[in-house]
């Protein structure tokens, strides 16, 4: 049996990197997916991959920076699906790499739109269609849970996804929704590349390696697992259950 198997999902910013690679995962697991972003040829040719590898796929552009592009995308799902079980927030941009005294506000109110605001309206349109026993899966990242000089809105807006999501964990556990967040660490994206020009990608894992905690956090393996952060690299089940046993004993 496959893990996803029946299951919904949506991942934002689908079209390449993460976002692409956890699409193809749950599609191999048995999930049928929406993804969704900005480039429309990007998105159809992960689509056209998945379907080829015998998945099942839809290619819905949008920009989650706008309020209508959020509506469409949800009334996209309700009428194809009828419901959505996982939610990735995955999509976000990187913005400038500068200090805080010096940071450009246009880039500012950009970097906290995409990465921050589209995850809250995404996330609340979202809700009515996702049942108890749903996931959200929201993409952090390490400055996003420690504070670093020259990350500026990038680092600050992932420091309020992880509230956002705390809060939401709270808020939807008694409707058996849970919320995560995952960091990918350092990532052959071109996000990354963009970061840090100067390293050499050869060294990092792929997007498709950080994809096994997507892939336990959306199936019902995880259904009490909430409230947690997440380093996808080096996890392992048996360390999500050695963790809950330490809090059960705390």
């Amino acid at each position: 049996m496959k893990r996803l198997a029946g299951k919904i999902a949506v991942v934002t910013g689908g079209g390449s990197g993460i976002g692409a690679a956890v699409a193809r995962a749950f599609a191999r697991e048995g999930a049928e997916v929406a993804i969704c972003g900005r480039r429309a040829q990007a998105l159809e040719a992960t689509r056209e991959a998945i379907a080829s590898a015998g998945g099942i796929a839809v290619a819905v552009p949008a920009d989650l920076t706008r309020r209508e592009d959020v509506a469409c995308l949800v009334e996209a799902i309700r009428e194809r699906f009828g419901r959505l079980d996982v939610l990735v927030n995955n999509a976000g941009i990187l913005g400038a790499h500068a200090p805080i005294a010096e940071y450009p506000e246009d880039a500012w109110d950009v970097v906290v739109a995409a990465n921050l605001t589209a995850v809250f309206r995404l996330t609340k349109a979202a809700l009515p269609l996702m049942p108890h026993g749903g996931s959200i899966i929201n993409v952090s990242s390490s400055v996003g849970r420690i504070g670093r000089a020259g990350w500026g809105a990038y680092s600050v807006s992932k420091f309020g996804v992880e509230g956002l999501s705390q809060v939401l964990a709270d808020e939807l556990r008694e409707r058996g929704i849970r919320v995560n967040t995952v960091n990918p660490g350092g990532t052959r994206t071109a996000m990354r590349a963009a970061a840090y020009p100067d390293e050499d990608s050869l060294t990092l894992p792929s997007p498709d390696d950080v994809t096994p905690i997507f892939v336990y956090l959306a199936s019902d393996e995880s259904l009490d697992v909430t409230g947690r952060a997440f380093d996808a690299r080096g996890w392992t089940p048996s360390s999500v259950a050695a963790a809950a046993a330490r809090l059960t004993s705390s």
